[in-house]
């Protein structure tokens, strides 16, 4: 069973890990292993606490001056109570203005794959409900917490987070985390742990550009293949933190949920308040394990569509930009369906009375002047040529120069006695607000009814600026969650209503880049930066928590003075393949090179958006690096090879497959004979490459 209980301790099994908590003798709920499975319960509970006293290190307790056992203990979700000073999930603040909250252990419910923990306070009517889920077959945990106002008078909520995880006790933790901005997600960023507090956040009402909700933890010797990695996610597309915290005595704690940056919710007589979930995992086997499990978990329970092939697509912007019309799209879909192209997406610039970026936003239809005949002659254009229809939009955002807000200025975000803060010339639509939601849906159902449209690019370019609500029904601060809600509910109903419609996540790139939006997502847009030796390191950050299937990759024209289209070409087939070059620049060399890529894609693309992705070398510190990707059944591979810039031009360029079966024969395009799996991962693959030179190369197990 996948969860066991053994008097007041309770064991999640998955196939290769544990987690075990329990109630401590001190009546704090007490985290007691996260690791590798063992042979025996007893063995997950041991004897880290005394059942008189507690020891830290070689000293009990009561020798210890200005802590207490609700400091030391490491609790499963603590609250702050007394005197603990360490990170607490929840703070809130009852209607006598008490803001101490104080936990006692109710009781437990056991259903197989979920435990919930029913906590109380010791004299208000607050119920916390600890929601535990076992992913067995990903090994990966995932929890949320339930808040229940049980009285009659109401209760404000300043901290509200989905858990809290503790890793062994002990030091020399790294943390691993994406850290980045505009045009440069998704970096890698690696760093110890020391006493005191690590924290990253949004604040910007998205997931954001500069940080994402993903966390891994090491003992500073692990690498891609090797090694313990405590890692874990939060899937939430508003504001959000993570808390890193290291206690003078060694112990470590990640907590992540919901920022209490400028957050409070208003909690009325018997209303709850559900967190976000968290989910979490460890593995023994590096990061390449800790990537795989988080892959198979998204594909598997989190996409609408999980196990759908995605298909190559052109998109328009980088070669009319605004300048849009049906004759000069017809135009170009008929060189991308040359190509073997098979989805034609149309960007910016299509709707009413949008010339540039300072007019139109919010006017979902068709421009008169550009399309007096409606979208439907080019869609037909385009389906004739073989290929899908897609649309890029931005429904969140509107323009102070469109109809919509000539008509509704109040439903923007903003505070009424302040300037309204413009960024590209738009404001933000307040998505908490019930009529704009529907507003939006019916704009978007509508398109999608009166046309054959299967795609669509939901972009979203900017952040919040002046968070104001000034018509809340309630406590206006309670709009950075609503907003998030708001957007889900828009999202989940226009997917049920066109079910057959791809939605891809853009945020001026990866700003919307999470678990949360993608139960409606099917892919993400990565980053604006399309330059391939920067996407190398964006697309490998972005690979430790995505898989390639939601991973949208274009070839452009950026690079071009120094990268051959062939290095373009590969760095983009490492992801979901798209063509976002200015075509009227293409002439038939480059258009015949790019129908053979296309082609071999195709060929590939099962591998690549559902197989296993290592990352070979990094792009962040290595100028020869490689990515591989190999089938479920481990019978075909897929291996890429990237030289940027190396001085030495003797020094050997080679790979070193993984995830081969070390006994079974396997053919590597491009050499002679067949070798084992073992042979192949020991000795390496050799390419023969140039500066800023690729290489894709199939392997293949011999029957």
């Amino acid at each position: 069973m996948p969860i066991q209980a053994s008097g007041n301790n309770w064991i999640l099994e998955t196939r290769h890990t544990a987690y075990a908590f329990g109630l401590h003798s001190t009546g704090l709920l007490a985290h007691h292993y996260w690791g590798a499975k063992l042979p025996y319960l007893d063995d997950y509970l041991g004897d880290r606490f005394d059942e008189d006293k507690l020891v830290v290190g070689s000293y009990v307790l009561q020798e210890i001056p200005f802590d207490s056992p609700g400091n030391l203990v490491p609790q499963e979700y603590p609250t702050g109570a007394g005197t603990e000073y360490l990170e607490p999930c929840l703070k809130l603040v009852f209607a006598d203005g008490v803001r101490d909250v104080r936990l006692q252990f109710e009781r437990a419910e056991l259903a197989d794959p979920d435990l919930r923990i029913y906590l109380r306070d010791v004299t208000y009517p607050l119920n916390v409900i600890l929601h535990y889920r076992v992913w067995e077959a990903f090994d990966l945990i995932e929890r949320w917490a339930v808040i229940e106002n049980k009285g009659d008078t109401p209760v404000t909520l300043e901290r509200a987070w989905s858990a809290q995880w503790h890793l062994p006790l002990g030091g020399h933790y790294h943390l691993t985390h994406l850290s980045g901005r505009w045009a440069n997600e998704f970096q890698l960023r690696r760093e110890p742990l020391v006493e005191g507090l690590k924290v990253l956040e949004s604040r910007r009402i998205t997931t954001s550009h500069h940080h994402n909700p993903w966390f891994a933890i090491d003992r500073g010797r692990t690498d891609e293949a090797h090694g313990d990695v405590w890692f874990g996610v939060l899937a939430w597309s508003g504001n959000w933190k993570i808390s890193a915290e290291v206690t003078s005595f060694f112990s470590t704690r990640v907590s992540i949920g919901l920022n209490d940056w400028d957050f409070c919710w208003s909690l009325g007589p018997q209303q709850s308040f559900t967190t976000p979930s968290s989910i979490a995992g460890y593995t023994d086997q590096g990061f390449d394990a800790a990537s795989h499990h988080l892959h198979d978990f998204i594909r598997e329970t989190v996409l609408p569509h999980g196990n759908t092939l995605h298909k190559v697509l052109f998109n328009s912007w980088e070669t009319t930009a605004f300048d849009v019309n049906a004759s000069s799209q017809a135009e170009f879909a008929e060189i991308a369906a040359e190509m073997g192209v098979e989805l034609f997406v149309m960007d910016d610039g299509w709707f009413h009375g949008r010339k540039d970026d300072h007019a139109g936003l919010g006017d979902w239809w068709p421009d008169e002047k550009k399309f007096p005949d409606g979208l439907s002659p080019l869609i037909e254009r385009v389906n004739e040529l073989g290929m899908d229809f897609g649309l890029w939009i931005e429904p969140e955002m509107v323009n102070p120069d469109s109809e919509l807000y000539r008509q509704h200025p109040d439903w923007v975000i903003h505070f009424p006695t302040r300037p309204r803060t413009e960024s590209r010339h738009q404001l933000i639509l307040n998505m908490a607000k019930p009529e704009v939601q529907e507003y939006v849906i019916n704009k978007i159902d509508r398109l999608l009814a009166e046309n054959n449209i299967t795609f669509i690019k939901w972009d979203m370019n900017r952040n919040v600026s002046e968070p104001g609500w000034a018509d809340a029904p309630g406590e206006p601060r309670e709009l950075w969650v609503r907003y998030v809600q708001g957007l889900y509910r828009v999202w989940e109903t226009l997917r049920q209503r066109h079910p057959h419609v791809t939605w891809q996540s853009c945020s001026g790139g990866g700003g919307r880049a999470d678990l949360g939006i993608l139960r409606f997502a099917d892919q993400i847009w990565v980053s604006d930066n399309t330059i391939p030796t920067a996407r190398l390191a964006i697309q490998a950050g972005f690979s430790h928590v995505f898989p390639a299937s939601t991973m949208e990759a274009w070839v452009t024209d950026m690079g071009e003075e120094f990268l051959p289209l062939e290095f373009r070409f590969h760095v983009s087939m490492c992801g979901v393949l798209g063509i976002g070059a200015d075509l009227r620049r293409w002439g038939e060399r480059e258009i015949a090179e790019a129908k053979k890529w296309i082609a071999l894609y195709k060929e590939i693309r099962p591998i690549i958006q559902q197989g296993d992705m290592y990352r070979l070398g990094s792009p962040f510190t290595d100028d020869f690096t490689g990515v591989q990707y190999l089938s479920k059944d481990r019978k075909s591979g897929v291996l890429f090879a990237f030289l940027l810039h190396r001085l030495d031009p003797f020094t050997p360029l080679i790979l070193y497959p993984r995830g081969l079966i070390p006994d079974r024969l396997y053919t590597v395009e491009g050499y002679p004979g067949a070798r084992s799996g073992a042979a192949w991962m020991k000795t390496g693959v050799t390419f023969s490459l140039s500066n800023f030179g690729s290489a894709v190369c199939r392997i293949w197990a011999e029957e």
